[in-house]
């Protein structure tokens, strides 16, 4: 190198590399184009865009007056890594498409919820307030047979809350026809096994009666369990009791609807709805919706009805079952 060469240029003769020129970050950032993409996306996603193409610059891929360019063409349509698709085979409400699309109003909440919210503050007093609590009294407007409700992620979470706080180390009665295996994998022997719960298996799997039920009750029974096995059927030879024949066996009753369905809806008669079940006399019942929800007749510090041989109203269960958020 000459004495009097900067780090970095040609050598006196030679035409000047490309590769180490490449622009400035903050000059390929204020390019209009990448400034409304930095506003759209992030700033931390479109840097990483510039970065990569910087390098390629570098190494002589690209021409440096290409950097801002390439970068764009680097930058995904959206911040979310979910792709729009076109459903195009019929079934309006499928589960790996995103079930039901977003009403405009329901776009709108997301656009109020998405800054700032009185999620966990009173606006009347000032003081801290309990999250979820809107959302807790719809649910209670829409099944008035509920007296408390609890908000959880989906429906294998809502079930490992009831194991948890009312059989854990007890044993949970079920009907074999019963034991299904829900989205993502979820089976339900090995999710309430996972709490701690022992589970007892009555009937077969076509049919079950109430007599099967009563045999199984003990002193370590800590609730029966019915499920409706929403997403098959078995059909011919079949048989299983009505929850108001099993709200009488003495055990707390934990139903699990599948579906979000909140009232009976004429449309679809043979799915059970929460009001309807808690009626007939199941102390908590899970549902399955866009988030999964319980709902229980119940004070609202307890998941048990009154009269029955659960834990009285008043008690407090263990983390989230001590509230009605």
């Amino acid at each position: 190198m000459h004495r009097d060469q900067a780090p970095g240029a040609a050598p006196p003769g030679e035409r000047p590399d490309s590769r180490r020129r490449p622009p400035r970050t903050d000059a390929v950032l204020a390019d209009p184009r990448l400034a409304e993409a930095a506003r759209r996306l992030g700033r931390p996603l479109v840097k990483t865009a510039v970065f990569d193409a910087q390098e390629r610059a570098r190494r002589g891929q690209i021409a440096p007056a290409d950097v801002a360019d390439e970068a764009l063409l680097a930058l995904p349509p959206t911040a979310c890594a979910l792709r729009p698709v076109l459903n195009a085979i019929g079934v309006l409400l499928h589960t790996n498409l995103g079930r039901a699309a977003l009403s405009e109003a329901a776009r709108q909440a997301v656009l109020a919820a998405a800054g700032a919210t009185d999620v966990e503050f009173d606006l009347a007093s000032g003081d801290r307030a309990p999250r979820g609590r809107s959302t807790v009294r719809a649910l209670l407007d829409r099944v008035p047979a509920a007296q408390a409700a609890h908000v959880v992620n989906n429906g294998a979470a809502a079930l490992v809350l009831a194991a948890t706080a009312l059989a854990q180390g007890r044993v949970i009665i079920v009907g074999r026809g019963e034991l299904v295996e829900i989205g993502d994998g979820f089976r339900l022997p090995d999710l309430l096994a996972s709490t701690g719960a022992r589970l007892r298996e009555v009937g077969t799997t076509n049919r079950t009666t109430t007599a099967d039920y009563a045999a199984a009750v003990g002193d370590a029974t800590g609730f029966i369990l019915r499920v409706h096995p929403s997403n098959f059927r078995i059909t011919g030879f079949t048989g299983t009791p009505g929850i108001a024949e099993l709200a009488f066996l003495g055990p707390p009753l934990v139903a699990d609807i599948g579906s979000g369905l909140l009232r009976r809806e004429p449309l679809l008669p043979d799915e059970p709805d929460a009001e309807g079940w808690l009626r007939a006399g199941a102390d908590l019942v899970t549902a399955s919706g866009v988030s999964s929800c319980s709902a229980a007749r119940s004070a609202a510090c307890s998941w048990a009805a009154p009269n029955s041989s659960a834990p009285s109203p008043g008690t407090r269960w263990p983390g989230p079952f001590g509230s009605t958020s």
